[in-house]
């Protein structure tokens, strides 16, 4: 979990949608690459399932942005506040990097040796009543509530099911942390090393090109069951891509 060393007063309400920033074009459409939305979007495969959800057709939805915080947060301490938070009917999304959260049960791989601000502990317990294993388990991190956005306003708490996007590649994850109030941009070694990010907690992330996508008032439980949660972030994502 990053160190909070700055705090962030919470900024003037934004009251028109704004873009977000750096967000991809939609393919150009062709016989081969369309973006596409609503029902066409879930065309069954021919085996009679449906495809699954496609990384292109999400980023194509969250284009735009109609902000649900009122002020705006930094990717990292220090550095200028720029990344609202989005809301949808059914979702709240935001653009930002990826900085790897390696907190929660010590690991070979997470620890207090390999990351140097490691902490032993993960705001939301898992189904043994213990801290969860960011090795293993995918998770994003949200802000601490504040004047800025508070997630459970929203319908955000723990084990809120999340569509995590980068490029075209596209995976689930919980919510499974809380990070500084004025920072955001966080995930656990799993959930990075699942998206090709590389997962050191020093020297690992990335510095932009990341879109999270949590459905409102979902929750997988038990928190830690992975195959839960691929199963209801797709029936979601499906829901989200055809909401008007």
């Amino acid at each position: 979990m990053r160190v909070q060393l700055t705090l962030v007063a919470a900024g003037a309400a934004l009251l028109a949608p704004t873009t977000l920033p750096d967000a991809p074009p939609p393919p150009v459409p062709g016989p081969q690459s369309r973006v596409r939305t609503g029902p066409e979007a879930h065309k069954p495969a021919k085996d009679g399932r449906e495809e699954p959800v496609r990384a292109a057709d999400l980023l194509a939805k969250v284009r735009d942005c109609r902000p649900v915080s009122r002020g705006r947060y930094r990717s990292d301490a220090g550095v200028r506040a720029d990344i609202p938070v989005c809301g949808a009917k059914d979702a709240v999304f935001w653009k930002a990097d990826m900085d790897i959260d390696c907190d929660g049960r010590p690991g070979r791989l997470c620890n207090s040796r390999t990351d140097p601000y490691f902490t032993a502990a993960t705001a939301f317990p898992g189904s043994d009543g213990g801290p969860l294993d960011a090795e293993r388990l995918p998770y994003i991190v949200v802000p601490q509530p504040s004047g800025i956005w508070d997630h459970r306003e929203d319908g955000i708490r723990g084990g809120s099911v999340a569509a995590v996007v980068r490029g075209d590649r596209l995976r689930y994850a919980v919510v499974g942390d809380v990070g500084p109030r004025d920072v955001i941009g966080e995930a656990s070694h799993a959930a990075a090393r699942a998206l090709g990010v590389r997962p050191d907690p020093r020297r690992g992330g990335t510095p932009s090109g990341v879109t999270y996508i949590v459905f409102k008032d979902s929750r997988v439980r038990p928190i830690d069951d992975r195959a839960a949660a691929e199963r209801l972030g797709e029936r979601l994502a499906r829901r989200f891509l055809d909401e008007d």
